[in-house]
């Protein structure tokens, strides 16, 4: 389906005021529905996300840049940002309903900050943009939900705690097994699980997690990362992770979780071409569940791991990804950290933040990423200067995807 005529002229026309406009619409957009469903701020929204704005900024950016792409069609980046949200919206079970819910506030804001702007011919051809948007996903998650064998967003079970491993200082991971001892589905190398957890005011909040272990293993493993509230080098405030922090504190052998079916759009392909795994921090995770893969199947393409991080003790996973590319026949390594302590650099240990200028990288390569955002933009950056290109350079964020408004 694509936009019709008339409306794509009305929002060649009125893009740049809506755009212009777009983070207001938002804010009191999730203001006005929170206010009439506070169950869902409580249980389904990332707090942390909405009280630092990043989640207004990344539904603003994902309107703006499906609008302009029925302006200038583009089929593959559209297609690329649709799954990446739909695969998102699934895992947190998203239903078709709950589209009409997100319409009504999402227009009354609409109204109440452009005003008298709002004529009858643009609010249909904004209604059109939402609907296209809208269907499209929800049919992208019936997919979903039927490749998971499951009706539409029940995508929910329980599982137990088998063992807690400790990664780093601030790092757990936690193999996860089957209550009555079936084995848990099978997923692709690099997709993710959703965690909820009652917190202590009574909310449920939900949380992405990289499974990895091995995708052919009868468990799963995720890792988390303890996040400390603080001041941010910038100045600006910096809050707990809420679930992660609970995860890292209260969840041990023989406790139950709540997770998802596994999802996620960031899955290596199954071809021949040559790999780049590049990674930051507790980023790391998805580039584990790969290689495992590739160990585990004797890959023997070419393959480069690089990950960045602030010190060796901070690096979680260090000795396991030292080891899964020693068992990988044709991958190298390269670490980059910024603080080395007492130990000297050396070989394919860095001191500093990455640099991929010194990085040999083949012809078709096809580059993973997974980080903070700036880092993955930076390394974007990078990349597209060394003739990469674009389509070719795939990503996986977790939290709000600002990637679409910085591309």
């Amino acid at each position: 389906m694509s936009l019709s005529a008339a409306s794509t002229e009305v929002i060649r026309a009125t893009l740049p005021a809506v755009g212009a406009a777009i983070e207001e619409i938002t804010t009191l957009f999730y203001s006005k529905m929170f206010a009439a469903h506070p169950e869902l701020e409580r249980d389904l929204f990332n707090r942390g996300n909405q009280k630092q704005g990043e989640q207004q900024k990344a539904l603003a950016g994902a309107i703006a840049a499906f609008a302009a792409l029925q302006v200038s069609p583009d089929a593959d980046r559209t297609d690329v940002i649709m799954s990446r949200i739909a695969h998102k919206h699934a895992s947190l079970g998203i239903t078709a309903d709950q589209y009409e819910i997100v319409h009504k506030y999402l227009f009354e804001a609409i109204v109440e900050v452009l005003g008298a702007a709002v004529t009858p011919e643009v609010a249909a051809a904004w209604d059109e943009v939402y609907w296209l948007m809208a269907n499209t996903l929800i049919r992208i998650e019936a997919d979903l939900y039927a490749e998971a064998g499951v009706p539409a967003g029940q995508v929910w079970r329980t599982v137990t705690v088998g063992r807690r491993v400790l990664q780093s200082a601030d790092t757990v991971s936690f193999v996860l097994t089957s209550t009555d001892g079936t084995p848990l589905p099978n997923y692709l190398p690099g997709q993710y699980i959703s965690v909820s957890v009652p917190l202590p005011d009574g909310a449920h909040q939900i949380r992405q997690y990289s499974l990895v272990g091995a995708p052919s293993a009868t468990e799963w493993q995720i890792s988390v990362k303890a996040v400390p509230g603080g001041v941010a080098p910038d100045g600006t405030e910096k809050p707990a992770g809420e679930v992660s922090n609970f995860l890292y504190h209260n969840v041990f052998e023989g406790d139950s979780l709540s997770v998802s079916h596994p999802f996620g759009d960031l899955v290596l392909e199954q071809d021949d071409a040559p790999l780049l795994l590049v990674s930051a921090g507790i980023g790391c995770t998805p580039m584990i569940g790969m290689l495992n893969h590739l160990a585990d199947t004797d890959d023997r393409r070419t393959v480069s791991v690089l990950h960045a991080d602030r010190s060796p003790a901070h690096h979680a996973h260090r000795a396991e990804l030292t080891e899964l590319v020693q068992r990988v026949p044709f991958a190298t390594m390269h670490r980059w950290y910024e603080d080395l302590g007492a130990r000297l650099p050396g070989g394919t240990t860095h001191s500093g933040r990455a640099d991929l200028s010194t990085i040999e990288i083949e012809a078709g390569t096809k580059v993973y990423l997974c980080g903070p955002l700036p880092f993955m933009l930076a390394v974007r950056d990078s990349l597209l200067a060394r003739d990469v290109p674009a389509d070719a350079i795939h990503y996986e964020v977790f939290g709000p995807d600002s990637w679409s408004a910085n591309a």
